[in-house]
């Protein structure tokens, strides 16, 4: 056993580079300030309660304004104060409310839907109210995304109360109170058709509670760098590549169970290149195997799986990766690398690494109070590693956790690259989760993605197209 240290993973922004999004944000601005084609303005359509699209407008004026850390900080690398998204700095662009694009929900309306008393029912019947709002703004207003802000009385009538569903229905019990139903993964998914990406958001994110909530310096860098990332398509920052080398395709593959847990499991793929730039597939349904109860890929869908993603790939970037990465999170059988070797062998696909990432209830100690460090790399053998991506962090000179951290166990099924620069490039894709400016991530985002993209794909039809860029799913 050895044990390794990986310094933090640098990213880059338009002027230069660091390894915190907010920082590199901050003095050197958002990555796409590169390219002249880029949107400055971003028109915020939004829906909500009268009251609440008032407290919206209220949230983005300061938004737009320098907002200082908390005054008892005691982090400063971890709390740091908020650029203000405005032309000037920063995110170089403006976020541009107006009541022509906004829709106003009737409090009546609210009232009844409260009233309805099967949880199903409720919550259908607000995604329901919701959705014909939004279809309203994509359809007939020019907006580049939607914020649905959630009063405080509906909150707590939908979305604090989730059921997961049992085995088998109950004797007696209506059968479609079996079936999941949450109200942001349906809403995503029945508005997915119309092209606007969602940011679904609290009446309670829009008020000022340093006691419950994070401090609005906080809550600004993420609500503000989700919205930047879901309007502009394009990303904030990315992870520094070395331009001498093959350009690099990371594939994350994960499953999923049908709303009524009945179905066998559903696989999907994403696709990201070096800038961040997505694409997610729906697969189609596999077996579980008996003995392990681990999803299997037969050769034919493994192939057809990836054979989409490289022809996507190459559709959007007009060639074929260099190398491909892919990452999984099951062991690989015989039948599943066949395919994925015939789908790369015919893309020209000369460099392969095929990765399984698995939790571990596998821990270490320091003789500290703090756990050990983010990055810190523990190899048991050959093919298979210990990588803490959660942690204490040099950068914040803390644990920003809650709970003693787990490492994610990788496992090096096949590979032309050294375990080693898999473990950097894990490590690095923890940072591109563009939800949320704290980069101590503890997936990679091709893995993170699959659990997003399962949600809300789960409450799609057979025949619904889903969308292929990630700011849908997240």
């Amino acid at each position: 056993m050895r044990l390794h240290f990986i310094k933090e993973p640098p990213l880059e922004f338009g002027q230069g580079e660091h390894i915190c999004p907010k920082a590199g944000i901050t003095q050197y601005d958002v990555y796409d300030t590169k390219f002249d084609a880029r949107r400055e303005r971003i028109l915020v359509g939004a829906v909500g309660t009268s009251d609440t699209l008032e407290k919206l407008t209220v949230w983005l004026e300061k938004c737009s304004r320098y907002i200082p850390p908390p005054t008892d900080n005691k982090q400063p690398n971890l709390f740091l104060s908020f650029c203000g998204f405005n032309s000037k700095s920063g995110f170089r662009a403006n976020l541009v409310l107006e009541q022509e694009i906004t829709r106003s929900l009737n409090n009546s309306d609210i009232k009844e839907v409260c009233k309805i008393n099967n949880w199903n029912d409720r919550v259908n019947e607000a995604v329901d109210m919701y959705y014909q709002q939004v279809k309203f703004l994509a359809q007939n207003r020019v907006v580049d995304l939607i914020v649905c802000i959630i009063p405080t009385r509906l909150y707590n009538k939908i979305l604090t109360k989730e059921q997961e569903p049992t085995e088998e229905t109950v004797a007696g019990e209506d059968p479609k109170d079996n079936i999941e139903i949450n109200f942001r993964r349906a809403l995503k998914a029945k508005a997915m058709h119309l092209g606007k990406p969602l940011q679904l958001m609290r009446e309670l994110s829009l008020e000022s509670n340093p006691i419950t909530q994070q401090d609005d310096a906080t809550k600004a860098w993420n609500f503000c760098t989700a919205l930047y990332y879901k309007a502009n398509q394009t990303v904030p920052w990315k992870l520094v590549t070395n331009i001498n080398r093959p350009s690099i395709c990371f594939v994350g593959i994960g499953f999923y169970r049908s709303r009524d847990r009945k179905v066998l499991n559903t696989s999907l793929a994403q696709i990201f290149d070096e800038l961040g730039n997505g694409v997610i597939l729906r697969g189609t349904p596999v077996k579980v195997d008996k003995n392990d109860r681990q999803p299997r890929l037969t050769k034919e869908q493994a192939y057809k799986l990836l054979n989409r993603a490289l022809g996507e790939y190459e559709a959007a970037l007009n060639n074929s990766p260099g190398r491909l990465v892919m990452h999984k999170s099951s062991n690989y059988t015989k039948a599943e690398l066949d395919g994925f070797r015939q789908a790369t062998t015919e893309a020209h696909v000369r460099t392969t690494d095929f990765v399984t990432i698995l939790d571990t209830d596998i821990r270490l100690f320091r003789d500290r109070i703090y756990p050990p460090y983010r990055g810190s790399h523990i190899e048991l053998d050959e093919n298979t590693h210990l990588l803490y991506t959660r942690g204490a962090v040099k950068h914040y000179m803390t644990y920003p956790g809650s709970y003693i951290p787990r490492p994610i166990e990788i496992r090096v099924v096949e590979s032309d690259e050294s375990p080693g620069v898999i473990c950097r490039e894990i490590l690095g894709l923890t940072k591109m989760n563009w939800n949320n400016t704290q980069f101590d991530g503890k997936y990679p985002i091709t893995i993170q993605c699959a659990q997003y993209v399962g949600n809300i794909m789960k409450y799609l039809g057979e025949h619904d197209q889903p969308q292929i860029r990630y700011s849908f799913y997240m």
